[in-house]
C-alpha cells in the first residue's frame, strides 16, 4: 500500500517550465509543398518570409548550401528571431544550432576573431560511427557471491539493488529466444548492474569494451508476473539470434567540443566548466586532418549546421572582413544573421551602408525581407501567447488587448498578457476582462507614452539635453 500511495503521488508532480519569448515555436509551419500555413506551430503570417525560409531549409538538409549567408531584415518586432528559432526546431536534434548576439563577441577573453571561430565550430557537427561488440538478452537470474569477510557467512545470492561492496564475484544467465549463457561478473560489472538496478526479467545490452549498461526495457514475457507497474515502464520483446552482436554505434559532437576535449588538461571537463580559453591554431589543425581521415576511411560525416548571429549591425569590418573569409572554408556552417537597421553607418567606419553591413558582404547574402503584422496576425499571435502562458482571457479583452498592440507594438502587448492575469487573480477573477488591461496599460507605459512624459517634464531630469525645435525629429532618427 506504501508503495502504490507514492506512486499516486508522483504522478501528481509535474514538470515546471519557464516560459520564454519564443517558447510556442515548434516550426516553420510548412506543408509538405514547403507552403506556409496561415497559423501553425506556433508561426503567424509572414508567409513570403516563411516560404522562403522553408526553401532555405530544405537546402540545409540536402547540404547544398554550405558556407552561404541568409540576411532577415526587417522593423523591430516582426518575427526575425522567430524565424530563425522555427528554423532550428525544424532542423531537430541532429543537426547543430549555435547561436550568438553580436555584442557577445566583444569579450575581454577572448578576440572577437576566436569568439567567431568557435562560433563557428559548434555550429559544425561530426557524426562519428564505430562498431562495437554488444551483449544483448534478457536476464534469467542474477546470482552474487559475497565474499566471508563481508557477509560473515559463506556465499548467498541477492539482487544487486543495494549497495555494492568491492570484491563481489557473480553470476548472470542471459537468454534470447535462440539460446541462453551463463557469464561470469566482475565487481566492476556487478556495480554497473546495480547502478541500472537491473532484475531478472529485464532486456538488457552490455558494452564488452566499456562495460556500460543499458537496460532496454521489461521483458514483455514478464509482464504478468506484476499486478502494477510504473507510468515510465516499458515493455519490449525477448532479442532473438546471437547473444553476442556487432552493432554500429553513432556519436554526434560539435567540432568546438573536439577542440576543448584536445586542447585542456582536463578534457571533457572543461566543457562543463566553460573554461575553453584561446585555443590554438595548430590544435585546429590536427582535429581537421584526422576529422578528413575518418572521412575518407567511412568512420565519420561532416553534419553543416546553421549559425545565428542577432544584431549583426553591431560587428565591426574586422569582423566582417572574417566572416568573408571563413564562409569560404569548405566546412562552414549556414549564416544565419537578422537585423532591424535601416541605411547607418558600418562599425569602426565612417561610411554608411544598407543594415549597417559591408557591401562586399552583402553581395553573399540571401536578404529574406520581413514586414509588420496586420491586425488580424496580432489577434492569432495574442491567442497562442494566452494558451501558452496559460491565461483565460474574454473576447472583449482579446479585442483591447489587439488594438493596443496595433497602436504601440506587439511586444508591449504580449507583456501585458502576463500582467494582466495577475491583476485578475488580485480582484478574485478566473478570466481576464477589459478591466485588468486597463489596469495594466496605466501601470505600465509604452514606448510612445513614455517619450511624451519625458518631453513633458524634461526640465526636472538631470543633465538633460533638449533638442531644439528644428532638429527634435532628427535627433530621435536612430
Amino acid at each position: 500500500m506504501a508503495e502504490l500511495k507514492r506512486l499516486s503521488e508522483s504522478r501528481d508532480l509535474t514538470r515546471i517550465e519557464r516560459i520564454g519569448a519564443h517558447s510556442h515555436i515548434r516550426g516553420l509551419g510548412l506543408d509538405s509543398s514547403l507552403e506556409a500555413r496561415d497559423a501553425s506551430e506556433g508561426m503567424v503570417g509572414q508567409l513570403p518570409a516563411r516560404r522562403a525560409a522553408g526553401l532555405i531549409l530544405q537546402l540545409i538538409r540536402q547540404g547544398k548550401i554550405a558556407g552561404r549567408a541568409v540576411l532577415l531584415a526587417g522593423q523591430p518586432g516582426t518575427g526575425k528571431t522567430a524565424l530563425a528559432m522555427g528554423i532550428a526546431k525544424s532542423l531537430g536534434a541532429e543537426t547543430p544550432f549555435a547561436s550568438v548576439a553580436a555584442s557577445e563577441l566583444f569579450s575581454l577573453d577572448l578576440s572577437k576573431t576566436e569568439a567567431l571561430t568557435q562560433a563557428f565550430r559548434r555550429a559544425i557537427g561530426v557524426r562519428i560511427k564505430e562498431e562495437a561488440e554488444i551483449i544483448e538478452g534478457e536476464v534469467v537470474e542474477i546470482s552474487i557471491d559475497r565474499p566471508a569477510s563481508a557477509s560473515g557467512a559463506g556465499g548467498s545470492s541477492a539482487t544487486p539493488s543495494g549497495v555494492v561492496v568491492a570484491g563481489k564475484t557473480g553470476r548472470l544467465t542471459l537468454k534470447t529466444t535462440d539460446m541462453e549463457t551463463v557469464y561470469e561478473l566482475g565487481g566492476k560489472m556487478i556495480e554497473a548492474l546495480g547502478k541500472e538496478k537491473v532484475q531478472s526479467g529485464d532486456v538488457v545490452a552490455l558494452d564488452k569494451a566499456s562495460g556500460k549498461v543499458t537496460k532496454l526495457g521489461r521483458s514483455i514475457g514478464r509482464s504478468r508476473d506484476y499486478d502494477a507497474v510504473g507510468p515510465h515502464t516499458r515493455f519490449v520483446k525477448c532479442p532473438d539470434g546471437e547473444l553476442q552482436k556487432r552493432k554500429e554505434v553513432v556519436h554526434c559532437v560539435t567540432l568546438h567540443e573536439i577542440d576543448v576535449i584536445n586542447s585542456r588538461t582536463q578534457g571533457f571537463l572543461a566543457l562543463f566548466t566553460g573554461d575553453t580559453g584561446e585555443i590554438r591554431a595548430e590544435v585546429r589543425e590536427q582535429i581537421d586532418t584526422k576529422v578528413a581521415e575518418w572521412r575518407e576511411e567511412g568512420k565519420a560525416d561532416i553534419v553543416p549546421g546553421v549559425l545565428f548571429i542577432d544584431e549583426v549591425h553591431m560587428l565591426d569590418i574586422e569582423c566582417f572582413s572574417f566572416l568573408n573569409r571563413a564562409l569560404e572554408n569548405a566546412m562552414a556552417p549556414i549564416l544565419v544573421i537578422a537585423t532591424n537597421r535601416g541605411i547607418t553607418s558600418i562599425r569602426g567606419t565612417s561610411y554608411r551602408s544598407p543594415h549597417g553591413i559591408p557591401p562586399d558582404f552583402l553581395d553573399r547574402l540571401l536578404i529574406i525581407m520581413t514586414q509588420p503584422y496586420t491586425e488580424d496576425d496580432i489577434r492569432k499571435i495574442l491567442d497562442i501567447r494566452c494558451d501558452e502562458e496559460d491565461v483565460e482571457m474574454s473576447v472583449d479583452a482579446k479585442v483591447l488587448l489587439t488594438k493596443i498592440g496595433v497602436e504601440t507594438s506587439l511586444r508591449y502587448a504580449i507583456h501585458l498578457i502576463t500582467s494582466a492575469a495577475l491583476a485578475c487573480q488580485k480582484r478574485k477573477g478566473k478570466v481576464v476582462e477589459m478591466e485588468d488591461i486597463s489596469r495594466v496599460y496605466q501601470l505600465f507605459l509604452d514606448v510612445k507614452r513614455s517619450t511624451q512624459y519625458l518631453m513633458e517634464y524634461q526640465s526636472q531630469y538631470m543633465f538633460n539635453e533638449v533638442p531644439g525645435e528644428a532638429d527634435g525629429d532628427d535627433a530621435m532618427q536612430p
